[in-house]
């Protein structure tokens, strides 16, 4: 079993005490997102588990509980997202060389093959032209040399629930918008061209735009292929069908929850508003089973 550590919300930066004591006790348990009265048992025992997947910003809070997570023989690794958008958009976001000095540490603790970056969403705004992330990709991409060998990107979805975040946003004089073909373009084998300068692969996210002829490949942030490459374990190659179409990952077992991640990005979908997520970190118990207790 793969435990996706998560795409809901970041337990390593806000949730690792948690995280540890579940790992401890050897179970979690995750309300059903759509159905939060039912209520799954999920094993986190290492002859149960394997492979963690973890998701995020900020590995600091982690750091200190690696360790422990090699001396009980769990596998793991990193899909860490490092951008540097404007604080309009990501209010509550680290200074990006804060974020590039610890990427470059995790590499050196758990190796640069167990880390990947995420230059993503790519959100295209009033505010973050084409030029704006070729700059920031390039500036990021050479200073991640040698701390990761892959890079994931995708181009952000715009779903129906953004609609009150964005109208804010435009208030504010920031328009997020569809990419159009010619910016594809240019982004795509900006990307490429620079990554791969820098000793870096770059696969897309779940994308539905087809990045294939600036050599842009379809990956899967969870990988069947790569864990066998970098643990040497087999694992189900199945496609994850609670996963969007666009979606290549396997099957995994998330043990998030929605509505809990402080980071505040205005143009995230797995958060509705940020005072509800500071509600439920505020009623949190690392100790308790369940991320978060009311859900």
């Amino acid at each position: 079993m793969i435990i996706s550590a998560s795409r809901r919300t970041d337990i390593p930066a806000f949730y690792s005490e948690w995280f540890i004591h579940r790992i401890r006790e050897g179970f979690c348990e995750v309300p059903n997102p759509f159905n939060p009265s039912q209520i799954s048992r999920v094993s986190l025992r290492p002859e149960d588990v394997d492979v963690i997947v973890f998701w995020t910003r900020n590995t600091s809070p982690l750091f200190p509980r690696l360790k422990e997570l090699d001396e009980r023989g769990y596998r793991y690794y990193f899909l860490y997202t490092v951008l540097d958008y404007p604080e309009l958009l990501e209010p509550h976001a680290q200074p990006c060389d804060n974020r590039i000095d610890t990427v470059r540490r995790l590499a050196g603790t758990v190796g640069d093959d167990r880390v990947i970056w995420r230059y993503d969403p790519i959100v295209l705004s009033t505010i973050t032209s084409v030029d704006f992330h070729k700059e920031v990709f390039g500036r990021i991409a050479a200073e991640l040399q040698s701390a990761t060998r892959q890079c994931v990107i995708s181009f952000v979805d715009i779903y129906r629930k953004l609609t009150k975040r964005l109208r804010w946003l435009e208030e504010r004089g920031c328009r997020i918008r569809e990419p159009v073909a010619e910016e594809v373009a240019e982004l795509a084998g900006f990307i490429q061209k620079t990554a791969r300068e820098h000793g870096m692969l770059v696969k897309s996210c779940a994308e539905q735009i087809d990045l294939t002829p600036w050599k842009v490949f379809p990956g899967k942030c969870i990988d069947d292929v790569y864990i066998a490459s970098t643990f040497g374990i087999s694992v189900e190659a199945a496609k994850d069908p609670s996963q969007r179409p666009a979606c290549g990952c396997v099957i995994s077992r998330d043990i998030g929850c929605y509505g809990t991640c402080l980071h505040g990005c205005r143009y995230c979908y797995a958060t509705s508003t940020e005072e509800k997520a500071r509600a439920r970190f505020a009623h949190h118990d690392p100790k308790a089973p369940s991320l978060v207790r009311g859900v």
